[in-house]
């Protein structure tokens, strides 16, 4: 598998720049996961998202639904948090609800998975953070991970 295929910077801007509701299937509800951290983050700059786990009812204060044919609106990306053996089954959904575009996130490749998507004519971005990326092209990458909206070459604390 050639995950450089899957890792195409212009689909990357392209999906980044085009998609308004993103679909966070295995979105936490504990604010220490690196799901959480991704909605909130993509939430504030914008996106609507709309967490999809069976196991919640409410995250990010948005109703989260049990599977991606539960969402009632189009949905643009699904970002992917979960096992890579479950992304064949996510992918036969995000082509059943008509996604844009699927996003796995890091460690989450499976070939199955990214075909059925590809084939079914979805952008396909794998093994990558979504959030990452946003801020490599949005230009919003901190140390810490978030914009300080600050521009300055002295640490805080020293002035």
């Amino acid at each position: 598998m050639n995950l450089e295929h899957y890792q195409d910077t212009l689909a990357i801007q392209r999906v980044l720049h085009t998609a308004k509701t993103i679909a966070v299937v295995g979105l936490s509800s504990n604010p220490l996961r690196a799901s959480h951290f991704v909605g909130y983050y993509l939430k504030r700059h914008g996106y609507q998202v709309i967490p999809v786990n069976p196991r919640e009812t409410e995250i990010l204060g948005q109703t989260c639904y049990p599977s991606l044919p539960d969402v009632p609106v189009p949905v643009d990306v699904v970002n992917v948090f979960r096992a890579p053996d479950a992304l064949p089954g996510i992918a036969r959904d995000a082509v059943s609800i008509n996604a844009a575009a699927l996003w796995c996130q890091y460690g989450v490749i499976n070939e199955e998975g990214a075909r059925i998507a590809e084939d079914n004519g979805l952008t396909v971005i794998l093994d990558r953070c979504l959030k990452v990326e946003h801020a490599r092209y949005a230009g919003r990458m901190h140390w810490l991970g978030f914009n300080t909206l600050r521009i300055t070459s002295v640490r805080a604390g020293l002035q």
